[in-house]
């Protein structure tokens, strides 16, 4: 099974190929003569001659590729080399035209194997077939399930199997197997089969792709017993393989009485989540069952943990059963979860690993995707990552053109509109499941969803022309179109906060202040931080109407209320305001600001509210960035390894309130909650500097960066002298951020246009834009119809949680100038 010899060559194997004589440019590659070569090989050492000769074909593309598997080769303790014929040296191998195309591979003066050089096609097949030569005594190869069964029943009790399929000997994932096999051949029994016959009938769906199976047979005793079976469902990569095996080697179910906080478990280095499922004393054996049945279910992809609530010095909340930890330095989450399935996919759903493509000095070589005409790349990724994953779609009512308007006139109701063949519909729609499921039981909103490719007649009535889109529709109101992130939380925000009316009419001064206490709407206190109150006297009919309007508008973002009674003066002699105004109550930090509306048209209030519900002081996020660079503002970023710095923050914070950084977008960024600063760091700095560090920079005029002097004490005064000779251009930047811009790999495909290009009298026609819906509505008797203004939104919202974390890297290093708005996101018609 598993050879102790092997052990002893494996420290040093030569690989040599004799090949056609061919007068190659290629330097790392090295030449020798037959007797030179020859005079090299040592006992437990290996070589493959192929004389070339100078009056042979060429082998070119060959020895390209042997070249590209020297390197890789050598790590392995095996070295490469090429071999010339010379006249005054003869050899058995020189001379024999049928020996011509072919690879000897030997080790010390035994010949080990011959190889036609046309399976060595690639360095992927060179190193997959030279490691499956070497690996002869660790490696099975089957080809029926007898001799499978064979394999496994002399194993129980004594070792694991990791069992792989691959399509062909010689492909990258064969190679993949063989270099993990060079590591663990001697932990693990690896066997592996070409057989799709023999993939099938263990029980595998899908057999177009790589497959490997970890059997965990060394805890059977009883050879009646089948070794349970784990399927890694990642790409077969050295990577992926890696940590798949390392996360099998980790404790099913471990027990613990800390905080989860400060849990660090082998998952997190292999950057897979923890799940602690809460137990306390009472019902502790059944706890430990069903966290171990959890472990074996999220083998793999998740470490599983049993918390003990009843030694825990720290509180969690009381409801709690499970706590997520997504990574290192990450805030837990406490969640409420009574079915093994939905903690299950609450893990599936939130695992974001980065596919790490495996190009390790050039050796495994892909399709140039530059050339690639792929969209919305990454989010395809997701989906067809996940895309084995069976949804419960029955929580959504899918909707018809039959059922459509009967649906959404009987009850108030929210509609997914995609289109079932786009990724970042595909994609969204997750998000949206995720969201049936949290409301599942507490929520009076109907969730409906509308696959536009199958009716697109209902979608265009809709006025729909991108993809997706969310509407919300309720009885003897407009349709309102969510215009957030694509993401569950921010749609769960969106509906819940759309449950009262805005703005809400406030009648007595007792309610009023109930409603800026947050005991009016204290449940809705967690989604909307801010609370706004519109103060007017009975006669200001303008000013109304104009709140009124943005009340409408921002449905769904924040709460706002109106108060306009002939008592309102003693509201506004409390605030100091003066009518008309806006209270804006901060329920976190407990205090109401007032706010002049004179003369202020709706447009102007909608950005008075949507800037008040800004933090003064932020932490930036991948999620957040966007709003905060709409300000048009240079970002004074405080970058801090964990919690701020006391003196930092009060020293920004009386900058702030003094008014002095008004021009600029003061920040912070927490690197262990955001790893991705680290990286726009090293873009700053050729060395990772000293933290906390506190830097400018314009991106918006000409991509400056600067650092505050590391040798100076972070005061007010310091900071402020330090502002001043940047404003003045007396201090030098850091660095210049390229003007480049981070576009989609490639426009939005526009099906519209294309048909009207192709006929030539129409081809300059225009399509639709993304449309928001004004107060304006009309009903068929047919078919409940949206047939409103349209208006361009600002898409920097539409968001997709699955966007790869490097996002917000590319932006703070420059790369901003065509993102917002970017055409990928949502797919226009």
């Amino acid at each position: 099974m598993m050879s102790s010899s092997f052990n002893i060559f494996r420290v040093g194997i030569s690989f040599v190929m004799v090949c056609i004589f061919y007068k190659s440019s290629v330097d790392t590659l090295p030449e020798l003569s037959p007797q030179k070569y020859f005079s090299t090989l040592q006992s437990g050492k290996a070589s493959l001659a192929y004389f070339c000769q100078a009056d042979s074909p060429s082998t070119s593309i060959f020895l390209e590729e042997l070249n590209k598997a020297v390197k890789p080769l050598q790590d392995y303790g095996i070295s490469v080399a090429k071999v010339n014929c010379v006249k005054e040296e003869a050899s058995r191998y020189c001379g024999k035209e049928k020996d011509l195309m072919k690879a000897y591979l030997f080790r010390g003066n035994i010949l080990l194997r011959e190889f036609p050089t046309d399976t060595l096609f690639d360095v992927n097949a060179i190193i997959a077939h030279v490691l499956f030569a070497l690996l002869f005594n660790e490696v099975k190869y089957v080809t029926t399930l007898e001799r499978l069964q064979n394999i496994e029943d002399t194993l129980k009790g004594k070792a694991n199997i990791a069992f792989a399929y691959v399509r062909a000997i010689g492909t990258p994932e064969h190679r993949a197997v063989m270099e993990a096999a060079f590591v663990y051949g001697t932990t693990y029994q690896f066997v592996l089969t070409t057989e799709i016959a023999l993939l099938g009938s263990i029980g595998t769906e899908d057999i177009e792709y790589a497959h490997l199976y970890f059997f965990h047979c060394k805890p059977v005793l009883d050879l009646t017993q089948q070794c349970r079976r784990t399927l890694m469902e990642q790409p077969l990569t050295t990577l992926n393989i890696y940590r798949f095996i390392k996360s099998m080697e980790a404790p099913l179910l471990t027990e613990v009485a800390e905080d989860p906080q400060q849990v660090s478990t082998v998952h997190l280095q292999l950057g897979l989540p923890l799940v602690f499922i809460v137990s306390q004393q009472a019902t502790y054996e059944a706890d430990r069952r069903t966290a171990e049945w959890i472990g074996w279910r999220l083998l793999g992809k998740a470490g599983v943990l049993l918390l003990l609530r009843d030694s825990l010095e720290v509180d969690i909340p009381q409801q709690a059963n499970v706590v997520f930890k997504r990574e290192e330095g990450m805030p837990v989450e406490y969640l409420v979860l009574h079915d093994i399935d939905l903690v299950i996919s609450h893990v599936e759903k939130n695992m974001y690993t980065e596919e790490v493509r495996e190009d390790e000095d050039d050796d495994i070589e892909g399709p140039d995707t530059d050339t690639l005409g792929i969209q919305d790349d990454e989010v395809a990724e997701t989906v067809y990552r996940d895309r084995k994953r069976q949804l419960p779609l029955e929580l959504t009512v899918e909707l018809t053109e039959e059922t459509f308007n009967a649906t959404v006139t009987a009850s108030d109701s929210i509609v997914l509109f995609y289109a079932g063949w786009q990724a970042v519909s595909m994609a969204f729609l997750q998000s949206y499941i995720d969201l049936a499921i949290k409301l599942k039981g507490t929520s009076t909103m109907l969730l409906a969803r509308i696959n536009c490719a199958d009716w697109s007649d209902v979608c265009t009535k809709q006025n729909v022309t991108e993809f997706p889109v969310v509407k919300m529709y309720k009885e003897g109101e407009n349709p309102v179109s969510y215009a957030g992130m694509l993401g569950t939380e921010d749609l769960l925000r969106f509906i819940q906060l759309s449950r009262i009316s805005c703005p809400v009419n406030i009648t007595s001064v007792q309610e009023a202040e109930e409603y800026l206490s947050g005991e009016l709407y204290k449940d809705l206190i967690s989604y909307s931080s801010v609370s706004v109150l519109g103060l007017f006297s009975p006669t200001m009919t303008t000013a109304k109407e104009d709140f009124t309007e943005a009340g409408k508008y921002l449905k769904g973002c924040v709460i706002t209320g109106i108060y306009s009674e002939e008592d309102v003066s003693i509201l506004s002699n409390k605030y100091t305001a003066t009518l008309p105004a806006l209270l804006l109550a901060r329920h976190k930090e407990d205090k109401v600001e007032s706010l002049p509306l004179a003369n202020t048209h709706a447009q102007d209030i909608v950005q008075i509210i949507t800037n008040s519900l800004l933090e003064t002081f932020p932490e930036i996020t991948v999620e957040n960035l966007p709003t905060y660079l709409r300000l048009q503002k240079p970002l004074l970023v405080l970058f801090s390894d964990g919690s701020i710095n006391p003196q930092y923050k009060k020293a920004m914070l009386t900058l702030i309130k003094e008014k002095h950084l008004d021009s600029l977008t003061p920040c912070w960024l927490n690197l262990k909650t955001t790893p991705v600063g680290r990286g726009v760091l090293q873009m700053y700095f050729d060395v990772l500097p000293p933290l906390p560090l506190l830097v400018v920079v314009n991106l918006h005029s000409g991509g400056q960066v600067f650092a505050f002097p590391s040798d100076q004490t972070v005061t007010e005064q310091n900071l402020l002298l330090w502002l001043k000779k940047v404003e003045a251009g007396l201090e030098s930047p850091i660095t210049i951020l390229p003007a480049q811009e981070w576009k989609p790999p490639l426009p939005a495909y526009n099906f519209l246009h294309m048909m009207d290009a192709a006929a030539s009298q129409h081809s300059s026609r225009k399509s639709p834009e993304c449309v928001k819906e004004t107060d304006v509505q009309e009903n068929d008797k047919e078919q409940h119809e949206d047939k409103s203004a349209i208006k361009k939104e600002p898409t920097e919202t539409l968001r997709i949680k699955h966007w790869n974390r490097r996002f917000l890297g590319q932006l703070i290093t420059g790369r901003v100038s065509t993102l917002i708005g970017s055409p990928n996101q949502t797919f226009t018609m």
